[in-house]
């Protein structure tokens, strides 16, 4: 987004050094003026819009869960349009890029582990000629780490807010990575233990737990890819060319993470129908068992109803081995069904 407006006029290097220390504000997490990729200062949010404009100059302001007067000072200094401010000022938003006039306005949700769980946030940027506001709400990691990164590299930030906005959607694609791999090993772990053993009805809540949490960060990743592609495309305002290929990159990122997410649902899916599978095969050889001994024990069963009726004419009565003969029968017929069984696999 290139400038058009004057130079920064020379000050003594002693003098910048000592107006870096800026009184803490609630709300405001950094807020710093950069020129040439040179760190001036730090600067107090009532005179952001006095730097706002000037020749190789960026604003750098980044804010956590500020509150409605904040932001309203923050879009009178930057004259920014009302339904982004709403939108910046309220959680819950669904991850996209706006454009209002020379200024884009993006979304993305924010993701790591905390405790086995998936806790999610959101970052809202404004980005335009001369600035960028980042607007942290929920469990989202600091962007300190980001800011360091870029102010080591001042030949890079000196493309100025195009940079910056690249250097911040790569860190939350690259903050998605530990949660994919976390997870990943948690499913592997429960396929082995489905192979070795079988899953008990705690494993079934984890995992219905871990596919609802990988939707909800599908949700999340999904519509970055559309962000993050519209920034390889100059039709962006004040979109730098010499950007396009690291834009392209976090584009190549976030798509990756979108296909281990989906291949990891897939899995888990698998892993709960093969459980279930499992879990009806071993009702199947249990229910066939039953029926196997239920067969073999209904032969002596039937055998001893019949001479258990107390008739009085009834030949084998008064044969003298007619008691042996029919244990021998009996005897007979429940082996025979036994190996019968068995060759079936029922037993």
């Amino acid at each position: 987004m290139a400038s058009e407006a004057t130079a920064i006029p020379h000050q003594p290097t002693g003098s910048i050094q000592a107006e870096v220390a800026v009184p803490a504000r609630p709300g405001v997490v950094a807020a710093a003026v950069y020129q040439n990729g040179q760190r001036l200062r730090d600067i107090q949010i009532e005179e952001a819009g006095q730097w706002r404009g000037r020749e190789d100059v960026v604003v750098w302001i980044g804010l956590h869960e500020p509150d409605e007067m904040l932001l309203r000072q923050i879009q009178a200094e930057f004259n920014l349009h009302d339904l982004a401010i709403e939108d910046a000022g309220k959680a819950h938003q669904r991850p996209k890029l706006e454009i209002y006039g020379d200024a884009i306005f993006v979304v993305a949700r924010t993701a790591h582990m905390a405790d086995d769980q998936i806790s999610f946030g959101e970052t809202h940027l404004f980005v335009g000629r001369g600035y960028v506001i980042s607007v942290r709400h929920g469990a989202s990691t600091s962007y300190m780490a980001v800011r360091q990164r870029c102010e080591a590299s001042p030949a890079a930030l000196a493309h100025g807010e195009n940079y910056i906005l690249y250097s911040i959607l790569d860190f939350i694609v690259d903050s998605y990575m530990p949660v994919v791999e976390a997870i990943h090993s948690e499913v592997e772990e429960l396929e082995d233990r489905l192979l070795r053993d079988r899953l008990d009805k705690a494993d079934i809540e984890r995992l219905y737990l871990l596919r609802r949490n990988l939707l909800r960060l599908r949700n999340a990743v999904v519509p970055l890819v559309d962000v993050c592609r519209r920034h390889e495309h100059l039709e962006l305002p004040g979109m730098d060319a010499a950007m396009q290929h690291l834009f392209r990159d976090v584009t190549d990122h976030v798509r990756r993470v979108q296909e281990d997410i989906d291949a990891l649902r897939e899995v888990l899916a698998f892993t709960f129908e093969a459980s279930l599978m499992i879990g009806q095969s071993e009702q199947t050889e249990i229910s066939r068992k039953l029926a196997s001994w239920a067969a073999i024990l209904a032969v002596p069963t039937a055998i001893a109803g019949i001479y258990g009726m107390n008739f009085e004419d009834m030949p084998e009565l008064r044969f003298r081995y007619g008691y042996f003969v029919v244990l021998a029968i009996i005897v007979g017929l429940c082996v025979t069904l036994y190996r019968f069984f068995r060759r079936a696999r029922w037993l």
